[in-house]
Order: C-alpha cells, then structure tokens, then sequence
C-alpha cells in the first residue's frame, strides 16, 4: 500500500514537472495576445512572405502525426500502447482539446489579422488539433522511436507557423494552441491506467482515427492486412 502511494506521488511529480513548459505556454501566450508587439510580429510576417501569401498546408498538415502513428503500427514499429488504446486516447484528447479551443473562441470573441469571420481567432483550432496528436504520436512512440516522436511536434510547429503567415492566426493564438495541445494529452496520459477497457486486445492491424472537421465529428476505421 504505501509503495503504491509512493508511486502515485512521484507520478504527479513527474506530471507537474512535464506541464511546465505547456503551462508557460499558455500564460505567456494569453499576456502577448493583443499586444503592440504581437501586432508587429504579424505585420512583419506578412511583409516577408507577401500580403498576398496563402498557402493550404496547415489544413493538412494537422492529420500528420495521425498518419505517422498508423503507418508505425502498420510496420510494427514498438509502441507503448496497442492500437485501440492509443485510437481511444487520440479520441478523447482531440475531444478534449476541441471543446477547451472553441469555448475560449467564443468567450474571447478576438478578431483574426486578416480582419473576416466571426471574432474566433484565439485560440487556433488547426494548432491545438496539431499538438494534441503530436502529443499523441510522442506518448506512443518516445521510448521505442524518438525521431518519430518528436516528428510530429515538428509538423506540429510547422502547422502553426502556416497559420501566421497565412494571416488567418496571430503569434499568441498559435502559442497558447500549442500549450493547451501538449497538457491535454498529458493528461490524458495520466489517467490513462484508469481507463484499461479493451475489446480488441487481441486485434491486430486495426485503427480507429477521429474526424474533426467544422464542428462535425466522426471517426474512419483502418485495418490492415
């Protein structure tokens, strides 16, 4: 008993040590939104890459590390989870981290930099969806495969930055996604011993992925054989 004690609050040591930098994220993120240098920062962006700049790689990029964690179970690429577990947690972290983004656009009511749509700019809905299955692919694959791992912040990053020079996010926006992202799946993580229910334990080459795409969800089954 008290080993497992022990145990417990050394895990949430290691969990509060680990949301530091996610935390920082977020509050640094949220004290630079609005600012004078912010509105700078975007003014010399586009002034770089051209005002007429757009380029749609952030709305495809997001779905990367999805794919990168599918193919990696695909060639039995070791894996810290087996495949529904890690389906189920992808599911419940992009759940999660939508409804923390699109709560915080609705109560933040901030305009984007291109000047158009409903005031939603803050926080970025491709960004956080990048991080949280960055965090996903990194949880599954950090002990086994870092270079895979930490590809997907990488693309992550990536997503992000296109959504600055693409005018359609400013630099606070991206930053507090990325930091809500990487703590959503942390926790997710951290109570994933909780969730231990399984019915395809013995299934292999399957995958389910979840779809979020304009307030619509769903989810593609993959099977491979």
């Amino acid at each position: 008993m008290l080993n497992r004690i022990l145990f417990q609050l050394k895990k949430n040591k290691t969990f509060l040590q680990k949301s530091i930098i996610p935390a920082s994220l977020i509050i640094g993120g949220t004290l630079l939104s609005g600012s004078g240098f912010e509105k700078k920062f975007q003014r010399d962006v586009r002034n770089v890459v051209g005002n007429d700049f757009a380029f749609a790689f952030d709305d495809y990029a997001r779905y990367v590390p999805i794919v990168e964690m599918c193919a990696a179970d695909a060639l039995g690429v070791k894996s810290k989870n087996h495949w529904f577990d890690q389906s189920k947690n992808l599911t419940i972290a992009i759940l999660v981290s939508d409804f923390i983004t699109y709560r915080l656009k609705r109560w933040t009511n901030k305009r984007r930099p291109s000047g158009g749509d409903g005031l939603q700019s803050f926080p970025s809905g491709h960004t956080s969806f990048a991080f949280t299955t960055a965090g996903i692919l990194f949880q599954e694959f950090k002990d086994s495969s870092p270079y895979l791992a930490y590809s997907g912040y990488a693309i992550a990053t990536t997503t992000g930055a296109f959504r600055v020079m693409n005018n359609a996010h400013w630099i606070s926006d991206v930053i507090v996604s990325a930091g809500i992202g990487i703590l959503v799946t942390q926790l997710v993580y951290l109570f994933d011993p909780i969730i231990k229910w399984n019915p395809f334990k013995k299934v292999k080459g399957m995958s389910f992925i979840p779809q979020i795409e304009n307030k619509q969800y769903g989810f593609y089954i993959s099977k491979t054989f």
